[in-house]
């Protein structure tokens, strides 16, 4: 299946809008794994076995992993998603977009060296910056347009004419020309924090039901309400809501896997409360 087909089947399957971000920090290990070689793979493996039945997708973010020279782990942890819980799609955080030959070794990077279903990316270059990722018609390709952190209004909310000469914030130009233009396999999503709920509504309105990826739940604040009533599309699913702190790190003892499976389960039933 595609990216967007296995995503959808999830939703549904798992009865889940939930996705776990696998952003490890091994000052914030368990210190029963701190002195272990292979932590970083240990550590995530463990979160996502205890995890998976409660989520529609993982989230590794890769700076996580590339700061701790831990690239052949989170190969290790992506193919361990693939092998023991099929179906769950692989979303790499890389936050990817460069001019065309960068581009396309983002897209070997992302799909075929870490075989991620698939890949965040930035627009601000232009569309000819992620066309390598968009011509995967069976990958995904997740696009930032209203970010969850607070500086994201430095840019993302300036008013921009389009060609009619009318006035709007540049994140509605990003996700006007992402479902009018940029969409033309139906593989694209795009990124909309939790902690911007009135313009998560704006960006819905836009997009009709395209995929929402929804940072900033938890740690950062979101509150699971607003997002729901804002972001949900018309059968209540639409959403990937992104967590990572609040469930990786839910206990610092041995029991973390368990944690991080009572933490996952508990944001799925919140979040589906409110479906």
């Amino acid at each position: 299946m595609t990216f967007i087909e296995s995503l959808r089947s999830r939703w549904h399957a798992a009865q889940s809008l939930v996705c776990v971000g696998l952003d490890p920090e091994p000052t914030k290990f368990p210190a029963h794994l701190r002195d272990d070689p292979d932590a970083v793979f240990a550590f995530c493996r463990a979160i996502v076995d205890a995890t998976a039945q409660y989520v529609c997708s993982f989230k590794p973010q890769i700076a996580h992993f590339a700061a701790l020279g831990a690239e052949d782990a989170l190969t290790g942890v992506i193919s361990h998603i693939h092998a023991a819980h099929p179906g769950i799609p692989v979303i790499l955080d890389a936050k990817r977009g460069d001019i065309g030959s960068t581009a396309s070794h983002y897209a070997i990077e992302a799909f075929d060296r870490y075989q991620a279903d698939a890949v965040t990316a930035n627009p601000y270059l232009g569309r000819d910056s992620v066309q390598p990722l968009l011509d995967r018609a069976d990958k995904g390709v997740v696009i930032l347009c209203r970010t969850s952190n607070p500086g994201s209004g430095d840019f993302q909310d300036l008013d921009v004419r389009d060609d009619r000469g009318r006035e709007r914030p540049l994140y509605q130009h990003v996700a006007q020309a992402v479902a009018t233009q940029w969409n033309g396999h139906g593989n694209c999503a795009l990124v909309v924090g939790a902690t911007w709920p009135a313009q998560l509504r704006e960006v819905r309105a836009i997009v009709g039901d395209m995929p929402l990826l929804i940072p900033g739940i938890g740690a950062q604040g979101g509150d699971v309400e607003a997002v729901l009533r804002n972001g949900k599309s018309a059968d209540g699913t639409g959403l990937i809501v992104s967590s990572s702190r609040a469930i990786l790190y839910a206990s610092a003892g041995e029991d973390f896997a368990d944690a991080a499976g009572t933490a996952a389960r508990e944001l799925r039933d919140t979040i589906n409360r409110h479906r």
